[in-house]
């Protein structure tokens, strides 16, 4: 069994598209995307045409989640103006992606963690702003219940890989379309990739081990830059041109 997982397009069609193309040139069909798909400042209702297209499976994001679930008037920065470019058809489809599946009965996906789509599974903020690896403490007990060796989830936009104890691989892809951004929850802090490559990640069953290969593909990003920092978002347009907020 061998498959992709995509999160975090954050309505980057550019990023999706050579990110959707890179896997296709390496013989994947099959594909899951872990949430989080337009809401940004970039191409949202392109974004949403392509993943509503693509032969994948999806679970929602909390930003997807925020695009359906409340009143525009209390909707945040990036998902009021994604909002605005989507239609009825594009938020119907939102309304029937589930927050969590298992995939073919072996992997269980999820954006964040299995009991709340806001919160980090593999990284832990500190008061200070520093974001690193979450304790494994931590980490496993949001993994109880889930019986699946694979588990994969998405939300920090960070590429990582933990295996537990007992053999299961808790895996992020890292973001397709977004390479930082800057938060406030649970404390003020930065997400920062270091590249403006847009990011997959490949599983693959081998002798009975998941194993795991993550990907960085080149795209336009100064495109992609240079529409965030017209639609006003100079933060962003310096991570997607940088990999760097600023």
């Amino acid at each position: 069994m061998r498959f992709a997982a995509i999160a975090d397009v954050h309505g980057n069609h550019l990023a999706l598209a050579a990110v959707v193309d890179d896997i296709r040139a390496r013989g994947i069909g099959d594909i899951v995307n872990l949430g989080d798909m337009a809401s940004g400042a970039l191409d949202p209702r392109r974004t949403m045409d392509a993943l509503m297209a693509l032969d994948a499976v999806h679970v929602l994001g909390n930003h997807d989640r925020y695009l359906i679930d409340r009143p525009v008037e209390s909707m945040g920065s990036w998902d009021r103006p994604a909002h605005a470019e989507l239609d009825a058809r594009h938020l119907d489809w939102l309304r029937t992606i589930p927050a969590s599946l298992v995939f073919r009965e072996r992997v269980y996906l999820c954006h964040a963690t299995p009991a709340s789509d806001e919160v980090y599974w593999l990284e832990t903020v500190l008061p200070d702003g520093t974001v690193r690896l979450a304790g494994l403490p931590q980490i496993v007990e949001a993994a109880q219940g889930i019986e699946q060796e694979l588990i994969l989830c998405g939300h920090s936009h960070l590429a990582r890989a933990v295996r537990l104890s007992d053999g299961r691989l808790i895996v992020n892809p890292g973001s397709v379309g977004c390479p930082g951004y800057r938060d406030i929850h649970p404390f003020p802090h930065v997400v920062e990739a270091g590249t403006p490559h847009a990011r997959y990640a490949i599983l693959e069953d081998t002798r009975g081990s998941w194993q795991v290969s993550f990907h960085h593909v080149s795209y336009d990003h100064m495109s992609m830059a240079e529409l965030a920092r017209r639609n006003g978002k100079p933060e962003l347009a310096a991570a997607l041109a940088t990999g760097w907020v600023g």
